[in-house]
């Protein structure tokens, strides 16, 4: 009986050796995925959040480009239609315009920020969105292949946070310098034509 009991004992040490084999790496592999899904998914939103950003900034950028406009039209039609302003008198229209400028400036500098560093965020998700989806399909072709599966490593599923290269931020300068470029142009026009107007 003791010798039937130790070869029952010793047969079911060897089911239970069996059964705690390292599991197959399906599972790993299959939640590494989900991962790579995830931050897919999460870099896509942000993509598409940060263009709303910048689409929204560029309408407030616009707004205020117009509402500058309106007030040196209001500046020059005052110029324009008085008889009692005289080539003394240019000062205050002179005034006027650099004050208009100035806030000018500081508001379309605040907003260009605003747009820049939007426009970067944008780049970095969608440079890591790049990086995780060519992840995800480099896995899913090594998935054809068991042998594939078995070589599969964490690194295989890291994906860093990307960001874009030095010469990225040269499109920001030249955005820059476009807008004080044109804003720099239009006062000096908006001088000119006020000294011309009340002086000759």
């Amino acid at each position: 009986m003791a010798t039937t009991d130790h070869h029952h004992h010793h047969h079911h040490n060897k089911y239970t050796a069996a059964t705690t084999t390292p599991p197959s790496p399906t599972p790993t592999v299959s939640s590494s995925i989900q991962a790579l899904n995830t931050i897919i998914q999460l870099h896509f939103e942000k993509t598409l959040e940060k263009k709303r950003s910048v689409d929204l900034q560029k309408k407030q950028l616009f707004s205020l480009y117009h509402l500058f406009f309106i007030t040196v039209a209001v500046i020059f039609a005052s110029q324009s239609l008085s008889t009692r302003l005289q080539c003394r008198h240019c000062w205050a229209p002179i005034g006027l315009l650099t004050l208009a400028h100035l806030v000018c400036y500081v508001a379309v500098a605040q907003t260009l920020r605003c747009i820049n560093g939007f426009k970067y965020q944008r780049r970095c998700h969608k440079l890591t969105l790049g990086v995780a989806t060519e992840r995800l399909r480099a896995v899913k072709m090594r998935m054809r292949d068991e042998d594939g599966v078995l070589g599969l490593g964490d690194e295989d599923f890291e994906v860093g946070y990307q960001e874009p290269d030095e010469g990225y931020f040269g499109k920001f300068k030249r955005n820059w310098a476009m807008h004080f470029g044109f804003l720099i142009f239009t006062y000096c026009f908006m001088v000119a034509f006020s000294v011309v107007l009340l002086c000759f």
